[in-house]
């Protein structure tokens, strides 16, 4: 049988990076969308090589149209037909109150978390529907149904939004073939919490989790690759929580 494609964005770091890994280990050749870092890229690219998959990197901002035309083009002419889809890009803006953040801040986190998540789910669509088969698996965050006060409720509002994606469009591709999840993080410990400002974040609300600590990019990555694989294969509109029992 043919390896399945996946294209995953946001894939050179953090979460996106450990679940091209976890998914080239599962028998998935690659696409790596990342937006800056060509070098973390392809780092992640050699990785899935390891693996035995094979794998191309396109830089790509998902709030872009044509980028993500050229990303899923790409894929397709690269690799071949694309069965898979993790919508992984995200962005945050610095941690503070909404009162005080800027306008290109809110812009820009809602068109890379909520725009280009929905531009990406588009193509995925129009490829997979045709076809009868595909997966998608959205990334959201648990900020989704805590709000965030106080740190970002913006970014969490274009979470919410990603929840309600993917159980509208899991019914609407259903009849298709085609599958829809999403994954909602807690406190991971990756970069990202350097990236809003406050590196030790995800350390600091271990007291706050009933697990006590705060999660790995590869505890979300086995999450994503059990909804990518056939044993999910029943799983639709799901949001799956794994965030520690925060």
């Amino acid at each position: 049988m043919a390896r399945p494609v996946t294209v995953v964005t946001g894939g050179s770091r953090g979460i996106g990076a450990a679940t091209c890994l976890r998914l080239a280990a599962d028998g998935h050749d690659l696409v790596v969308g990342y937006v800056r870092d060509a070098a973390a890229a392809e780092s992640v690219a050699a990785g899935v090589r390891a693996a035995g998959g094979r794998c191309a990197t396109v830089r790509v901002d998902t709030a872009v149209e044509a980028d993500v035309e050229r990303l899923f083009d790409t894929a397709e002419e690269r690799l071949g037909p694309v069965t898979g889809l993790v919508n992984n890009a995200g962005v945050s803006g610095p941690l503070g109150r909404l009162a005080d953040t800027d306008t290109a801040d809110l812009r820009r986190v809602v068109e890379v978390n909520l725009l280009g998540t929905l531009l990406c789910a588009r193509r995925a669509a129009r490829l997979m529907a045709g076809r009868g088969h595909g997966v998608i698996v959205n990334v959201s965050s648990g900020a989704a149904t805590l709000g965030s006060p106080g740190e970002y409720v913006h970014y969490a509002a274009t979470k919410a939004a990603v929840d309600a994606l993917t159980l509208g469009l899991a019914k609407e591709l259903g009849p298709d073939g085609v599958r829809v999840n999403a994954v909602a993080p807690g406190a991971i410990d990756t970069e990202m919490h350097a990236a809003m400002g406050d590196p030790d974040r995800a350390h600091r609300m271990a007291a706050t989790i009933p697990l006590r600590r705060p999660g790995t990019a590869e505890e979300i990555a086995a999450a994503i690759s059990w909804l990518m694989s056939p044993e999910s294969s029943y799983t639709t509109g799901a949001v799956l929580r794994v965030a520690g029992g925060r």
